[in-house]
């Protein structure tokens, strides 16, 4: 079964797990900071995603991703890199409170750490959230309906805002691995959540098995080994 994500006592649950690596990690300097947004679809726990555009410059262009970015040297923090990324990309304010803790960091093919910052968004209402006119792309939800949960988002960085339920993410059938190879030798093994309007895979997929380890321990079960949040 589900847990309640969304209580008062699952949100004091993770943030009492996540205080002590929150307060370490938030005193190192890190290359970049995404959010994990925790939201609500017409009550139903959802994940956030955004699919990187396809007109970016880079190695990531068109993958699913969190939003966030690099460490800006005005940036206090990973979180406000998170939230100030974030408001820039879809041009949702993240008030500072709403941020329950910091996920354990992962690392890019540099070896630079990312660090995840969880955040319960609050509902996402399709008819409040507004498309700015200069900035616009589209969303889906993906929730047994056709109906569309979408935000303001940057069209220059952002093609599409995406919703994964957790029972989505939650069930067996919707996760997968990857192998990884270089030079023809296996490398190592990345999860990977499919059936959904795309696939979510790399250090996003990571990130996202680390989020529901600690949102629903009792319900996902990894299937490979490795550590979990935070």
């Amino acid at each position: 079964m589900l847990p309640d994500c969304l209580s008062a006592e699952g949100e004091l649950r993770c943030r009492r797990l996540l205080a002590t690596a929150t307060a370490r990690l938030r005193a190192r300097p890190a290359s970049a900071a995404v959010l994990v947004p925790l939201c609500s679809v017409r009550g139903v726990p959802a994940l956030l995603y955004t699919l990187r555009s396809s007109r970016l410059t880079g190695r990531h262009r068109g993958d699913v991703s969190f939003p966030g970015g690099k460490c800006d040297p005005a940036d206090q923090d990973v979180v406000h890199t998170a939230l100030r990324e974030t408001q820039e990309e879809l041009g949702l304010a993240v008030p500072q409170e709403h941020v329950w803790g910091l996920l354990r960091p992962v690392y890019d093919p540099q070896k630079a750490p990312v660090v995840p910052v969880l955040a319960g968004v609050g509902p996402l209402d399709p008819q409040s959230l507004r498309p700015n006119s200069e900035e616009v792309s589209w969303g889906m939800w993906l929730g047994g309906s056709s109906s569309l949960s979408t935000v303001s988002a940057s069209c220059l960085q952002v093609d599409e805002v995406f919703a994964l339920p957790l029972a989505h993410l939650l069930q067996t059938q919707n996760q997968g691995y990857t192998h990884f190879c270089q030079g023809g030798h296996f490398r190592y093994t990345l999860p990977v959540f499919l059936h959904g309007p795309h696939r979510v895979w790399g250090l996003t997929a990571v990130i996202t098995e680390f989020a529901l380890q600690l949102l629903a321990p009792g319900t996902y079960q990894p299937r490979l080994a490795g550590p979990g949040p935070p």
